[in-house]
């Protein structure tokens, strides 16, 4: 979160599915986990990309599938969007 707010260019990657988007969404690019493998070729392997599901498990697979595709910068926001309600921000919705 600090990181954002000192507006460092940090790519978000939401790997949730749709309807889970339309729950509530940190404003990350979309690109459900399983989709990755065929839109993997849309992320810029230069730039941090930090992973986001609803709890976790989703984003350190999708972490996990990039880094064997070469990513080196990518990260997995631990807990997910579960977590960014309870620490970061109460508005967001659990679902």
């Amino acid at each position: 979160k600090a990181r954002l707010d000192r507006g460092d260019d940090i790519f978000i990657l939401d790997v949730r599915e749709p309807h889970e988007y339309q729950i509530c969404n940190l404003h990350g690019h979309l690109i459900p986990l399983g989709d990755l493998p065929k839109r993997a070729s849309e992320l810029d392997t230069s730039r941090e990309i930090v992973a986001h599901c609803r709890s976790g498990k989703r984003s350190a697979d999708a972490v996990q599938f990039l880094q064997q595709a070469g990513f080196r910068k990518i990260w997995n926001l631990k807990g997910g969007i579960l977590a960014w309600s309870d620490e970061v921000d109460p508005s967001v919705p659990k679902y």
